[in-house]
């Protein structure tokens, strides 16, 4: 059985996930909802039609509690945000939104994001030793979407308290004063936005925020509401995750030297090690869907209107995909661009173009500036879903 609250577990689910794949993979929980672990299944839900809509849940699971019995009003963002969405109204929101992160406007950034990487790097170098998660990991990606949505400075110690409460959310199982504080900074994150919505209309900028008030398709624009959703959720995603895949990325290949070394040696190799990164820590391990009809696999059908998780962690160590290798840190491995940390289909990550940007920029400086450095110590955020490094102690010469 799925039991996130093993021993350990936080430390290193990947054992538990292999016993799912090769025993239980797809697993219904007593709590009333279904995993599915091997890639196969993983991959094809991401790409399927199953809803992200809570409001087709028929079987409603027993640790559901907040959203699903209290509302939309209660829901993250109202329930408006990308994530949220079903096609067609994910299609035409998503559209608009696109329309702020085009492939030139994410390249744009590559300047920016390698000033900010090598600041931080220069001030680990003067130090000798730091928490990269302090120093890099965290505030890369925090001052990159603060910038680029255009968000006041004055605003960000707030924001950042409040978003990384929200993170919370994705995490399963979470107990009811939990759900309460997730409410209460959903609502605080949603009337600070929305006063900044009215502040933005009368200073714009050369921003995403900007671009998103005068996005038009056809005479489509965002509503208020829909508006301050999507800059809500964009500011939560755009940092939260980036920094498990940046701090969770070094810290493998300061746990698999020789994955360092072939990085230091081969600088081109950079862009697959991403991908590879991904795949072997991901940083997000769960995905959300609910059925909207019968859910065939593994000799087992899932009724329409169930909850399913798709292990995003597992399907990217399944062997039966990726080959006996599969629990090894292979950068030139042919085939990591298949992984499925960034989701498929309608849904993949808008943001994955600009998180991979800094992930390729943050590995690339860090491992052709330091030549020999040093894991003195780390330690997990203890989270089941956004799992990542809550401190990486690294010496540096």
């Amino acid at each position: 059985m799925f039991d996130p609250f093993a021993q350990g577990f936080s430390d290193d689910p990947y054992p538990q996930y292999a016993e799912l794949r090769e025993h239980a993979p797809a697993h219904e929980h007593p709590l009333g909802f279904w995993i599915l672990s091997r890639y196969d299944d993983v991959a094809k839900l991401q790409r399927s039609g199953h809803s992200v809509d809570e409001r087709y849940l028929t079987n409603l699971p027993a640790w559901k509690s907040d959203s699903a019995k209290l509302g939309k009003e209660n829901r993250m963002m109202r329930g408006l945000s990308l994530v949220d969405q079903d096609p067609p109204n994910h299609t035409r929101l998503r559209k608009l939104v696109g329309k702020a992160f085009t492939r030139r406007a994410v390249a744009d950034l590559e300047p920016r994001i390698t000033e900010l990487v090598d600041r931080a790097l220069d001030r680990i170098a003067e130090a000798g030793r730091a928490d990269l998660v302090a120093e890099l990991a965290f505030p890369l990606p925090f001052t990159v979407i603060s910038q680029l949505l255009g968000m006041p400075e004055v605003e960000h110690k707030r924001l950042r308290e409040l978003t990384g409460t929200l993170a919370r959310g994705l995490e399963p199982l979470a107990s009811q004063e939990v759900q309460a504080e997730i409410r209460a900074a959903s609502a605080e994150l949603t009337a600070m936005v929305g006063e900044l919505v009215g502040w933005k209309r009368e200073h714009p900028g050369d921003d995403v925020f900007t671009a998103l008030i005068a996005a038009e398709d056809n005479g489509d624009v965002l509503s208020e509401e829909e508006l301050v959703a999507q800059i809500s959720f964009l500011y939560v995603a755009g940092h939260e995750t980036t920094v498990n895949q940046i701090a969770g990325g070094i810290l493998a290949l300061l746990r698999n030297p020789g994955g360092l070394r072939e990085l230091q040696a081969r600088p081109a190799l950079v862009r697959n090690a991403v991908e590879e990164l991904l795949r072997y820590d991901t940083p997000v391990h769960l995905m959300r869907r609910i059925t909207i009809e019968p859910l065939a696999t593994q000799g087992k059908v899932i009724p329409a209107g169930s909850w399913v998780v798709a292990c995003l962690a597992a399907a990217n160590h399944d062997p039966r995909y990726w080959g006996d290798d599969a629990g090894e840190l292979v950068l030139d491995r042919p085939n990591a661009h298949q992984n499925v940390s960034f989701g498929a289909g309608v849904h993949h990550c808008v943001g994955a173009p600009l998180a991979r940007l800094e992930a390729r920029i943050a590995f690339a400086r860090f491992t052709q500036r330091f030549r020999e450095p040093v894991l003195e110590d780390f330690r997990w955020n203890g989270r089941i879903n956004v799992r990542g490094v809550e401190s990486l102690s690294v010496a540096v010469r």
